[in-house]
């Protein structure tokens, strides 16, 4: 028992003399490739075992013909070890080396495509995380991209809406400071409508403004669905009377939400004026709110016609006026921009959808606690 132990441990020194010598390489070669790291493990192991038996040899626990023996023994294994972890370094490599290829291409700004040949488990999470993350990028690629059409398509038309009060209101100031104006007070009252609309495009921009660098600061308390539709529905009376457009109101249920209530308002007016200036005379525009799974859904509908399908998806964002963006009464095209970004403040969401003969406006609130 007494000789085991003495073997065991002229074994283990031996053993651990290759391994601290192949743990020096590795340090060495950190940086070359992953086959020269595996050649140089498995030279360890088959060190370990040469060093050990020298070391058992060494000490007479092996006669002359038995470490010859052994020797060639372990020659053999180093072969075979040596070979093996080579052609299993260079695989992975190659694996590698393909994997790199591909995700240099959807950081140049293309796809990524997972390469054919078969890979270790390792390689294959990567690969999917590799996949989920193109897939994102892609994503945000194209979001940035419709981004910056809205930026484009929003300055050219702010640029369009100002040139043209702009020209106006210089054409009557001077025709007043000329004193050839026959109704000067007729035109002190359209300079002021366009000051107004003017100072309602100006006020939209800042608000957007607030909205897109998040310093849109709400001030919340609880108020009924109830009250809030039915000031919506006064402040904008007298433009539906205008347009002679009917007003539905008789479907609001008094859920009581936890919101800021002159934000909200916004939201309500910017849909209402909206609905209103796309509905025909005569038309009908309803409002509802109810309860829901999810909160509270607050709906316009009106009789614009609908609007095609392909446009549902950009509604909401910024500059998007549709079919009729050179109309005066379609503003800038911010105002349901400024609508989703008020309701997500509140952590609720903005849809739309065509129903018949129009579209539905469709915002969800989540309810005040109890």
């Amino acid at each position: 028992m007494q000789d085991i132990l003495l073997i065991a441990l002229f074994a283990f020194l031996g053993a651990a003399s290759a391994g601290l010598l192949g743990a020096l390489t590795l340090r060495l070669l950190r940086h070359r490739s992953l086959a020269v790291a595996m050649t140089v493990v498995a030279a360890v192991a088959v060190l370990a075992m040469l060093a050990g038996t020298l070391a058992v040899a060494w000490e007479m626990f092996l006669s002359p013909h038995d470490l010859k023996v052994v020797t060639v023994v372990v020659a053999m294994a180093a072969m075979v070890s040596l070979a093996t972890a080579l052609l299993l370094g260079r695989w992975v490599v190659a694996r590698s080396k393909a994997l790199t290829l591909a995700a240099r291409s959807f950081g140049d700004g293309g796809s990524f495509a997972a390469p054919p040949e078969p890979v270790s488990a390792e390689l294959a999470a990567l690969t999917r995380e590799l996949e989920s993350t193109s897939a994102k990028l892609a994503e945000s690629r194209e979001r940035e991209r419709a981004l910056e059409r809205s930026r484009r398509e929003l300055v050219a038309w702010i640029s369009h809406d100002l040139r043209t009060p702009l020209a106006g209101l210089r054409a009557m100031s001077e025709a007043l400071e000329d004193g050839v104006a026959a109704e000067p007070d007729r035109y002190l009252r359209q300079i002021r409508t366009e000051v107004e609309r003017l100072n309602s495009m100006v006020g939209d921009l800042f608000e957007l403004s607030r909205i897109h660098a998040g310093a849109l600061a709400l001030s919340t308390s609880r108020i009924s669905v109830y009250d809030l539709v039915g000031d919506a529905l006064a402040g904008v009376d007298p433009l539906a009377r205008e347009h002679r457009v009917h007003l539905v109101g008789d479907s609001v249920e008094a859920v009581p939400v936890e919101v800021d209530s002159k934000e909200m308002s916004r939201v309500l007016g910017n849909l209402l004026i909206n609905a209103i200036r796309r509905t025909p005379a005569d038309g009908t525009v309803a409002v509802a709110a109810e309860r829901s799974a999810d909160g509270v859904v607050l709906s316009v509908t009106d009789g614009c016609g609908g609007i095609p399908e392909e446009d549902l998806s950009r509604v909401f964002d910024t500059g998007w006026r549709g079919s009729q963006s050179r109309t005066p009464p379609a503003g800038a095209g911010l105002g349901l921009a400024i609508v989703r970004g008020i309701v997500e403040a509140h952590q609720g969401r903005a849809a739309v959808r065509n129903v018949a003969g129009g579209c539905c406006f469709e915002v969800t609130l989540p309810t005040a606690g109890a």
